[in-house]
C-alpha cells in the first residue's frame, strides 16, 4: 500500500468505528427490546406490566436526552461513548446474573432498565453525532455517511430480532440479554481503537468567546431548537410516529403473536423481514443522496411505512399477507432515517452538535414511554383489534398534517449549497445521524 492509500485509510478507519460501533450496539439494544418485554409478558401474562418495563427504560432516556447536550459538547463523544457503554454493559449483565440467583423481582429488573435508559441518553447522543465529525475528518459526503449508518444500523435490526428468536427458545429470555451486555462492551472497544480524540473529542468554539455554564449551553441548544421550523416540526411529527411504533413493537405485536398462536418466533420473522428490507432500501438511500426530492421522498415514504403494518395486524390477516406487509413498509422506511439525519446535521454548527442534536432527539423520543402504556390501555379497556386500527388511524393523520407545510421547508440552508455541490461529487460515502436513533423511525 502506497502511502497515499495508507494515509486514505487512516482517514476513514474512525468513519468504519462510527458505523461499526452503531451496528454492534444495535444489535444488542433489539436483542434485549425483544428478551425483556418477552420475559415480563410471559411470567406475568400482563400487557400492563409489560408496557411499564418499557416506559422504565425509556422515560429516563428521554430526560437524560433532553438535558445531556452540553455534557456531549464539554467531554467529547469519544470518551461519553465509550463510559456509556461500559457502564451499560454491566447494567444488563446483571440481569440474567441476578436471574440465576432468583433474585430478578419486577422492581429490580426496573431499576436496571432505568439506569440503562439514563446511560443510552448521552450515549447514543455521542454516537450518533460522531458523524459529521467523521464525515468531515474523512472528506466523506455527510449524506453518504448517515446513509451508511442507517443502512449499518438496519442490518443491526435485521440481525437482532433473528438472534433474540433463536437464544429466546434455547436459553430463555434473561440469558438471552448476556448478548445486549457483549455488545456494549465491544461497541465501547471500537470507539476507543478507531475513534481518536483528535476527531471526536471535546468542540472548541469560539476562543474569544466568554466561557458559558452548562446551563446556559443547554438553553442555547433548546434555543436554537425552538427558532429552527423544519427542526421543530420534524420532531413532533416524529414524537408521534416514535409513540406508535413504540406501541406496536412492545406490546401490540407481541399481545398479537401471543393471542394468535404464533409466537416468538413470528416476532423474529416478522422484525427480520423489515429490517432486512430497510437495509436495502437505506443503502440506495446513501448512493442516491440528495437527487431525491426530499419533501415527497418524505411523505411518501411514511405513509407506506406507518400505518399499514397495524392496519393488516388489526384485520387479522395471514401471516403471509402481514409479512408481505412488514417488507413494503421496511422498503419505504429504509429511505427515511439518511435524509433525517442529513437534514439535521447540515443545519447545526458543529461546536453545538451535543446540544442541538440532544433536544431534538428528546423531543422525538419525548411519546415513546408513554407507547407501551397506552397501547396496553387500549388493548386492556378495547381489546386488540381495536386498539391497532386505533394507532393506524393516528399514525395517517400524524403523516398527512404536516403534508400542509411549505414545500421548499425540506431543502438544504442556502449557505451549505456552494459546498453541497462541491463535497456530493463522487468520493467515498458519508451519512448522520444514526438515521435510527436521532429520530428513530420504524
Amino acid at each position: 500500500m502506497n502511502p497515499t492509500s495508507r494515509r486514505r485509510a487512516h482517514a476513514l478507519l474512525p468513519v468504519a468505528g462510527v458505523v461499526g460501533t452503531l451496528g454492534i450496539a444495535t444489535i444488542g439494544l433489539r436483542v434485549a427490546g425483544i428478551a425483556i418485554p418477552w420475559f415480563v409478558l410471559t411470567t406475568s401474562g400482563s400487557a400492563a406490566q409489560t408496557g411499564l418495563v418499557v416506559a422504565a427504560e425509556l422515560a429516563p432516556y428521554v430526560l437524560t436526552k433532553a438535558v445531556g447536550g452540553p455534557l456531549v459538547d464539554r467531554l467529547g463523544q469519544r470518551r461519553v461513548s465509550i463510559v456509556a457503554d461500559l457502564i451499560s454493559a454491566g447494567l444488563f449483565a446483571l440481569i440474567p446474573l441476578l436471574h440465576q440467583l432468583g433474585a430478578l423481582p419486577l422492581g429490580t429488573l426496573l431499576v436496571i432498565v432505568g439506569l440503562a435508559g439514563a446511560l443510552r441518553g448521552p450515549g447514543d447522543a455521542a454516537k450518533h453525532t460522531m458523524a459529521p465529525l467523521v464525515a468531515r475528518h474523512a472528506d466523506v459526503p455527510l449524506t453518504r455517511v448517515t446513509g451508511l449508518v442507517s443502512a449499518v444500523e438496519r442490518s443491526g435490526g435485521l440481525i437482532g430480532p433473528a438472534l433474540a428468536a433463536v437464544l429466546i427458545t434455547l436459553a430463555g429470555p434473561p440469558l438471552t440479554v448476556a448478548v445486549t451486555a457483549a455488545c456494549f462492551a465491544l461497541s465501547a472497544g471500537v470507539v476507543a481503537l478507531c475513534v481518536p480524540t483528535a476527531v471526536a473529542g471535546p468542540q472548541a468554539g469560539d476562543p474569544e468567546a466568554v466561557p458559558v455554564g452548562y446551563l446556559t449551553q443547554l438553553r442555547e441548544g433548546w434555543q436554537f431548537l425552538l427558532r429552527d421550523r423544519l427542526l421543530l416540526g420534524l420532531a413532533l411529527m416524529i414524537a408521534v410516529t416514535n409513540l406508535l411504533d413504540v406501541a406496536k413493537a412492545s406490546v401490540l405485536l407481541p399481545v398479537w403473536a401471543d393471542q394468535s398462536g404464533y409466537g416468538i418466533a413470528a416476532i423474529g420473522l416478522l422484525l427480520t423481514c423489515l429490517a432486512g428490507a430497510q437495509v436495502l432500501t437505506g443503502a440506495l438511500a446513501s448512493w442516491l443522496g440528495d437527487r431525491l426530492p426530499r419533501r415527497a421522498t418524505y411523505f411518501i415514504a411514511f405513509a407506506i411505512a406507518g400505518p399499514p403494518p397495524f392496519l393488516v395486524l388489526g384485520l387479522d390477516a395471514s401471516l403471509s399477507v402481514v409479512v408481505v406487509t412488514y417488507v413494503i413498509s421496511g422498503l419505504a422506511s429504509g429511505f427515511l432515517n439518511p435524509m433525517l439525519g442529513a437534514i439535521i446535521f447540515e443545519r447545526i454548527p458543529e461546536p453545538m452538535l451535543g446540544r442541538v442534536t440532544a433536544p431534538v432527539d428528546a423531543l422525538a423520543w419525548a411519546g415513546m414511554p408513554l407507547g407501551g402504556l397506552a397501547a396496553a390501555a387500549l388493548v386492556t379497556g378495547f381489546g386488540l383489534s381495536p386498539a391497532l386500527l386505533v394507532c393506524a388511524g393516528v399514525y395517517a393523520i400524524a403523516v398527512i398534517v404536516p403534508a400542509v407545510g411549505n414545500h421548499s421547508s425540506f431543502a438544504p440552508p442556502p449557505s451549505l449549497e456552494h459546498s453541497r455541490t462541491a463535497s456530493d461529487q463522487p468520493a467515498a460515502g458519508g451519512h448522520k445521524q444514526s438515521a435510527d436513533s436521532p429520530l428513530r423511525t420504524s
